[in-house]
């Protein structure tokens, strides 16, 4: 069954009906700001309207296991997370990580029908301006269409785009004894052998050349050497000197003296739910670090912590 079809199923519209909804899609988008992390810039958001998010969940659910993703993504991939991504590095001394700019806003859909064309997925005129319109926005009425942060397909398709990336780079790394993976557009190398890290920055900026990516950029301010003489971080774990996997010394710090805030009634809703996410993370990272919380402050305070909710 085509994508068009399906859709206007879905919606209990004919086809003509459903192409000029479609057509609208790009312009479905409820747009803010947040601040980014450990900067004073914003970052563009961009959210579907309810009934487009729908129709997006449901055609990434029956394309899903047509597109190729490569094991080396990490990000929002089944099976694999932000600790295992971390653990692919942690007996390596020296480590490389890169980032790419504005990575999803770069991400256009002539990008996405290449790696189609590449992996034999046959489209016709209908299903490029479907998935044109429906997985890519407008920020004015004239701007190109492009990836979204705050689609639920952004994450999925993001991935597919770097497939041939990926893939290149791996087996580079490889020849190199190199280990290698991408975390969204965060990318981590790690080895054992001194030097050679720093032939990877030009080996990337090629490679995004190569396999028809020209259009995303290297962030070079947050590229970033480093070995066990210095702290080594993994989207955002940190690698001990003795190989072990940390929530990293200042976080551990800045978590005690959240909870003695609690234990004395000084967090308000808001900063005791975000108490209760930063705990979860430390668990998942670091079990021992909560162990140790738990016996510092006793169970019945963690718990509680854990079970909080904001009453509405």
């Amino acid at each position: 069954m085509k994508l068009l079809e399906i859709i206007s199923k879905g919606l209990y519209l004919t086809e003509d009906e459903a192409k000029r909804y479609i057509a609208t899609m790009p312009r479905r988008y409820k747009r803010y700001h947040i601040a980014k992390r450990n900067s004073d810039k914003k970052r563009l958001i961009a959210q579907p309207a309810r009934q487009v998010k729908s129709i997006q969940r449901s055609v990434i659910s029956i394309i899903h296991d047509e597109i190729l993703i490569h094991e080396n993504a990490y990000a929002y991939a089944s099976g694999r997370d932000i600790k295992k991504n971390a653990e692919m590095h942690r007996k390596n001394k020296y480590i490389l990580k890169m980032d790419f700019k504005n990575f999803f806003l770069s991400i256009k859909p002539h990008n996405l029908f290449h790696v189609f064309e590449r992996q034999g997925i046959i489209l016709d005129d209908e299903d490029f301006f479907v998935y044109g319109c429906l997985f890519f926005w407008k920020q004015r009425r004239n701007s190109p269409l492009r990836l979204s942060i705050g689609a639920p397909s952004s994450p999925f398709i993001s991935n597919a785009i770097m497939f041939f990336f990926d893939d290149v780079i791996s087996n580079k790394c490889k020849e190199m004894d190199v280990s290698y993976t991408r975390y969204a557009d965060d990318m981590t190398f790690s080895t054992n052998n001194k030097g050679i890290l720093f032939d990877l920055p030009k080996l990337v900026r090629n490679t995004l050349n190569d396999v028809g990516l020209k259009n995303i950029k290297i962030n070079h301010e947050k590229t970033v050497f480093s070995s066990k003489k210095f702290n080594r971080h993994v989207t955002g774990v940190t690698i001990t000197n003795d190989e072990a996997l940390s929530i990293g010394r200042e976080k551990k710090r800045l978590l005690r003296t959240k909870i003695d805030y609690y234990r004395k009634g000084l967090l308000n809703p808001g900063e005791v739910m975000k108490l209760k996410g930063e705990l979860g993370f430390a668990k998942f990272i670091e079990e021992g670090f909560i162990e140790r919380m738990i016996k510092k402050y006793g169970i019945e305070l963690i718990e509680s912590i854990k079970k909080f909710e904001i009453n509405e």
